[in-house]
């Protein structure tokens, strides 16, 4: 069961993460007020960096950034190799048992 909730929270992160490039493209255009560099890494960090990569290429949106052509593709990377250490050691259970839940 627990593996059902990480896999909802990764998939709901990086929807998260689509929605947000959206939002900022959309406040870019209007020159309203900004989503900051430092809010979109940080949901690129929890495992939300697929969902910025998409909605990057969807949305051309910070697609000419440096920081962000090589950032969240390297945060792609670090968030699988994440995942794959996190199932591969059930790191899920232990925290659950460390928690006692």
């Amino acid at each position: 069961m627990i593996y059902l909730y990480f896999t909802l929270y990764v998939i709901i992160i990086n929807i998260i993460g689509f929605l947000v490039m959206f939002l900022d493209k959309t406040k870019a255009k209007n020159g309203d007020y900004r989503i900051s560099e430092k809010t979109i890494f940080i949901i690129s960090l929890l495992f939300g960096a697929v969902g910025v990569y998409i909605g990057m290429y969807k949305f051309r949106h910070k697609t000419k950034h440096l920081l962000f052509n090589i950032g969240i593709p390297v945060l792609i990377i670090i968030n699988v190799l994440s995942i794959y250490y996190i199932l591969s050691k059930n790191l899920l259970i232990i925290f659950l048992n460390y928690l006692n839940l």
